[in-house]
C-alpha cells in the first residue's frame, strides 16, 4: 500500500506544487487534505503556467484520479474558474478524475467580507490574511454552523442551514464591524447553482482513499502552506486556521497514521515568508531584496511581495521533528546560482545564551540573533544540470551539510521552474 505525504517545512511557498506534478506522473490518487484558496501552487508544462489554488497539482495528468478531502474549505466560485481555466487549455475535468468530499467546508461571501472587516479593524494587530475568507469558515466549522458540499448540493437543506446562519452573518458584518449585510435570497440562488454544477463530483474521499490503499494503489496527500503556519505548532497568531502538518493528512483525508508510508518535506533553499510575524533569519537588506528580484519572489494568490532570508535550518530540524520527514526536496536552488557566499542559520543566540531549537515559544522570547555557518557560492548557473555528482562541488558541499544537519537525505532537487529541471537522487521511491 505505497503512499506519499507532501507537506511544507517553513512558511510555505517552498514549491509544493511543482514537486506533486512530478510525483502524480506516478500516482493513481492525489488527495488535498487542508487549507483551501490562500494556497496558490505555481506549474510550468513547456511554456504554459498553471496556479492552482484549490484543485490537486496531479490534475495535469490524464492517468491520475484528483480529489478534495474533507479538511479542505471549498471556495466553489475559484474552483469553477479553475475548472474552466483547465478545460480551456485542453485538459479534461471531469466527474471520473475529480472527487470532492461531500464533508468539505464551503467558503461563503460573508466568510471573504468579515476576513477583510477583522484585518481592518486589527489595524496594527493584524496577521496578514489572504482576505480569502479561510480564517471565518473554519471557525464556523469549528464552532457546527458551516455549510458543507452535502449542503451545497441539496438546495432545501442549503436554505435551512444558510438561513441561520446568515442572521449571525449579517449582525457580525452590520453591528459590530459596520459593513453592508447579505441578500439570503441572492445568495441561496447563486450557491444553490453552485451545487448543481459540483454535485457530480461529490464522493466518499476517504473510502476511496483507503479503498486505493487496500488495492496496492499509489496514493499521494498533498498538502497547502507549511509546518510554521500550522494552526497549533506554527508561529501564532501569524498563522493559518488549518493543520498544515502531518496530522493534518489523517484528519484531512480520512486515513489511519500507519497507512502513510513515507513523508516528504518541501524546502525552499533560502526562507521566505508572506504576512507578519517573527522571521529570524530575514534580509532587510540589497541581498533581501536581490533573491526576490532573482526568484520573482511574489505571493501566487495575492502578488504580496514575500519577505526574503538565509535558510533556518533550526526551523528546518522542528519540521522533521513535527511531521517524522522522510526525505526532503530541497528547491529553487538555481536561485542562489550568483552568491559569491551563501549562510544558513544553526543555531540563535538571546541575550548571550546560544539556543539550538526552534519553537514558537523560542521565537515569542523576543529578538533572536541568527548565528550562521557560511559557505562558498558556486558561481555558476546549474538549471541544466542532470545529475547530482555533476552539480559544482560547492552547492554538493551545501546540500550535504542540510542532509547532516537534518538527518534526513536530500532525495529531490529542483534547478529550475520546469519538469525537466529536476534531480531525482538514487534510491528515493517514486512511488
Amino acid at each position: 500500500m505505497p503512499s506519499l505525504v507532501v507537506v511544507g517545512t517553513q512558511w510555505g511557498d517552498e514549491g509544493k506544487g511543482k514537486i506533486v506534478d512530478q510525483l502524480s506522473e506516478r500516482a493513481d490518487l492525489v488527495v488535498r487534505f487542508q487549507g483551501g484558496a490562500n494556497a496558490g501552487h505555481t506549474i510550468y508544462v513547456g511554456e504554459d503556467k498553471y496556479v492552482f489554488h484549490l484543485l490537486p497539482s496531479g490534475i495535469l495528468h490524464d492517468n491520475c484520479i484528483v480529489a478534495i478531502g474533507n479538511g479542505v474549505v471549498l471556495d466553489p466560485e475559484i474552483l469553477m474558474e479553475e475548472i474552466n481555466t483547465l478545460e480551456d487549455h485542453g485538459y479534461s475535468v471531469a466527474p471520473e478524475n475529480l472527487k470532492i468530499s461531500p464533508l468539505a467546508h464551503v467558503v461563503m461571501p460573508y466568510h471573504k467580507r468579515i476576513d477583510e472587516l477583522q484585518e481592518l479593524r486589527k489595524s496594527e494587530s493584524k496577521v496578514g490574511t489572504t482576505k480569502r475568507g479561510i480564517g471565518p469558515c473554519y471557525e464556523d466549522k469549528m464552532a457546527r454552523i458551516g455549510i458543507r458540499v452535502m449542503d451545497l448540493i441539496d438546495e432545501k437543506r442549503l436554505a435551512e442551514r444558510l438561513k441561520y446562519t446568515l442572521e449571525l452573518k449579517n449582525d457580525l458584518i452590520t453591528k459590530i464591524y459596520g459593513g453592508q449585510p447579505f441578500s439570503f435570497e441572492s445568495l441561496l440562488e447563486e450557491y444553490a447553482d453552485y451545487g448543481r454544477r459540483l454535485d457530480d463530483f461529490v464522493y466518499d474521499v476517504s473510502y476511496l482513499a483507503n479503498d486505493f490503499l487496500d488495492h496496492g494503489k499509489k496514493v499521494l496527500f498533498e498538502g497547502a502552506q507549511a509546518t510554521c503556519l500550522d494552526i497549533d505548532f506554527g508561529t501564532y497568531p501569524f498563522v493559518t486556521s488549518s493543520s498544515t502538518t502531518i496530522g493534518g493528512a489523517v484528519t484531512g483525508a480520512g486515513v489511519a497514521p500507519q497507512r502513510l508510508n513515507e513523508i516528504l518535506g518541501i524546502v525552499k533553499a533560502y526562507t521566505t515568508r508572506v504576512g507578519e510575524g517573527t522571521f529570524p533569519t530575514e534580509l532587510n537588506d540589497e541581498t533581501g531584496q536581490r533573491i526576490r528580484d532573482i526568484a520573482g519572489e511574489y505571493g501566487a494568490s495575492t502578488g504580496r511581495p514575500r519577505r526574503c532570508g538565509w535558510l533556518d535550518l533550526l526551523m528546518l530540524k522542528y519540521a522533521v521533528r513535527i511531521n517524522g520527514i522522510t526525505s526532503v526536496a530541497l528547491t529553487r536552488l538555481d536561485v542562489l546560482d550568483s552568491f559569491d557566499t551563501i549562510q544558513a542559520a544553526v543555531e540563535y543566540n538571546y541575550d548571550g545564551a546560544a539556543l539550538e531549537e526552534f519553537s514558537p515559544f523560542i521565537l515569542s522570547l523576543g529578538e533572536l540573533k541568527p548565528v550562521y555557518k557560511t559557505f562558498k557560492g558556486w558561481e555558476s548557473p546549474i538549471s541544466g544540470v542532470k545529475e547530482f555528482e555533476k552539480l559544482p562541488g560547492e552547492a554538493r558541499d551545501y546540500i550535504s551539510f542540510i542532509e547532516e544537519y537534518l538527518g534526513v537525505p536530500v532525495s529531490i532537487i529542483s534547478v529550475g521552474p520546469r519538469r525537466d529541471q529536476t534531480i531525482i537522487r538514487p534510491g528515493f521511491q517514486l512511488l
